[in-house]
């Protein structure tokens, strides 16, 4: 696979671009750690907001408040969820179990 060929333009517009990915990722994390932000409504809007369908399902568990590594690996494995699957490629019996797992 070549790497395609870009203008300076095209790339600072990329830079800029995922330097904005990144700074809202970082702030989704702070709100959901804080507990302003319910990761339910996350998953919810995952369908409809392109910016949250490439979140890893484990970063978002992980970024709740008390859960961790280990218990965010149970909830995967408990509801059948890949160790790399993203919010984006949720199926809906997924999504749905996710959201009781997180609320209940």
């Amino acid at each position: 696979m070549t790497v395609p060929v870009r203008t300076e333009e095209q790339r600072a517009s990329a830079l800029l671009r995922a330097m904005e990915v990144r700074r809202d990722r970082a702030s989704l994390r702070h709100e959901l750690k804080s507990g302003r932000t319910a990761g339910a409504e996350i998953i919810r809007s995952a369908q409809l907001a392109e910016q949250w369908q490439g979140i890893r399902v484990r970063w978002l568990l992980e970024s709740l408040p008390g859960i961790g590594p280990a218990r965010a690996d149970s909830v995967m494995r408990r509801l059948s969820i890949a160790e790399t699957r993203r919010l984006g490629g949720l199926t809906d019996r997924q999504r749905d179990d996710l959201i009781g797992a997180i609320e209940g």
